[in-house]
């Protein structure tokens, strides 16, 4: 019988240690090592495996960048405009993705219709069932009265097999749901461990570039958010797609954090219906259909997500505090910015909040990370504090230094033909940002401080 020792696996860079230590040696994480029990046969093979050892992508001869040929990647369209749109235009032949999400969010409902679709277009898929059986799959595709006929379906975890199904048909896109299922049998620890996600991931991606097979991985998340598994995933694949949403809003957003073929940061809008999941091709509209009249701490922005400007609302609330610690509540946008925000409030237009409990929200479940909503805060803000509506058919961008300067945003004039485009009137915008020639219907606002924006909005109350 093999004897059996102990390692401590890195859960972020997926490296193993013979002890225990507080802090990574490889990636300087904290707390992050988990014990494990290997058989010492098992630790031998893993670094003599002709699977482990072989390279992904198999070593050429060393060539001089300028006589390599760059040729365009050739795109397989879905069929699904925003699902194409947030994969930067397509699939690949050979790329290999990595989409997670809460879970019930909609992940293997996506997956399974874009399988429909290639397979309507004379694809030949496979689709990879570790967390559910062929019946439960069968009953979702019913659900979504899609055409079983030509979806390959298999329910198995063990990677071994999968390989040797892949091999055999020879499908030009699979679907594994989910990666954290999958095991291999040559390694003695169990499905969802740190070195059995980066070992099949590993190998199925391997096995996904030497054939061309499109591969699609569904990933678990913790309960921050994160993907679930070593760093090493996202690491390994071409594309790493987050699901964003409420599960109680008929919305879902699809958004790119790392894309190797397109735009990163790009996002996809699609509605949830009775039928699945079904694009929206102007999300600005959907963001704003709750939009009817000016009220105290509104105001709309016009944000860039990827290559799309997207008009969403934000709402704030200042009310008097009742502790001795006002709070600082930010839904949708970063709850440390809007604390800096508040400071240069207060030290360049004059308005103190710290006495206040200060709430901003991004209507629409939107996740907004730029700084160009720093203005669009803090009118929504002042318009709170005095209790005065800001003008109806204003828009807003804008990023805010620590000095009070309203600094530009990029792809200005596609924000600001956006905006005309949904009928906006009147825009308050940096001054860089001033387009060359007038765009019909809108008044442009240049700004160049914080307290110009403020002096424009009460001239036009």
């Amino acid at each position: 019988m093999a004897k059996s020792k102990t390692v401590y696996v890195c859960s972020q860079c997926g490296e193993s240690f013979p002890k225990w230590m507080g802090q990574c040696p490889n990636c300087h994480a904290w707390n992050t090592l988990s014990e494990y029990k290997v058989e010492e046969g098992v630790s031998a093979r893993y670094g003599s495996d002709r699977h482990r050892s072989q390279a992904i992508i198999e070593s050429t001869e060393v060539k001089d960048l300028s006589s390599v040929q760059a040729e365009d990647l050739p795109r397989i369209l879905t069929g699904l405009r925003e699902f194409d749109r947030v994969m930067g235009g397509g699939l690949v032949p050979g790329g290999v993705s990595l989409i997670g999400g809460d879970p019930g969010i909609g992940k293997s409902t996506l997956l399974l219709q874009v399988t429909a679709r290639l397979v309507g277009r004379g694809m030949k898929t496979l689709y990879v069932s570790g967390e559910e059986s062929a019946g439960q799959v069968a009953m979702r595709a019913k659900r979504l009265e899609l055409r079983p006929d030509g979806i390959r379906l298999m329910s198995e975890i063990q990677l071994e097999t999968i390989e040797q199904v892949i091999v055999a048909e020879k499908p030009d896109f699979v679907v594994i749901d989910s990666i954290q299922t999958i095991f291999s049998s040559e390694l003695n620890s169990a499905p969802g461990s740190v070195s059995q996600v980066r070992e099949c991931a590993a190998r199925l991606t391997r096995l996904a570039k030497t054939s061309g097979t499109t591969l699609v991985f569904v990933g678990h998340v913790t309960k921050e958010g994160s993907l679930a598994g070593p760093r090493v995933l996202e690491h390994i694949v071409d594309t790493v797609l987050y699901f964003e949403g409420d599960t109680h809003s008929n919305f879902r957003l699809i958004r790119a954090f790392k894309n190797r073929f397109g735009a990163v940061n790009e996002l996809g809008v699609f509605g949830m219906t009775d039928h699945g999941l079904r694009g929206v091709s102007n999300p600005s509209a959907i963001f704003l259909s709750e939009y009817r009249e000016s009220v105290p701490g509104s105001v709309i922005l016009v944000t860039q997500e990827g290559t799309r400007p997207l008009l969403v609302e934000i709402q704030a609330l200042v009310d008097d505090s009742h502790s001795p610690t006002p709070k600082r509540l930010s839904v949708g946008l970063d709850l440390q910015r809007l604390s800096m925000l508040l400071a240069v409030l207060h030290r360049h237009a004059g308005v103190s909040c710290f006495d206040q409990d200060v709430f901003v929200n991004a209507v629409g479940g939107m996740k907004i990370s730029e700084p160009a909503t720093d203005l669009a805060v803090l009118l929504a803000i002042i318009s709170s504090i005095r209790n005065r509506a800001l003008p109806k058919g204003l828009v807003v961008f804008g990023e805010i230094g620590l000095a009070g300067e309203v600094r530009p945003a990029p792809r200005g004039q596609e924000r600001l033909r956006e905006a005309a485009k949904l009928g906006f009137s009147r825009a308050i915008i940096p001054r860089a940002n001033k387009p060359k020639e007038p765009i019909e219907g809108l008044e442009v606002i240049p700004v160049d401080k914080l307290s110009e924006a403020v002096a424009a909005v009460q001239g036009m109350e």
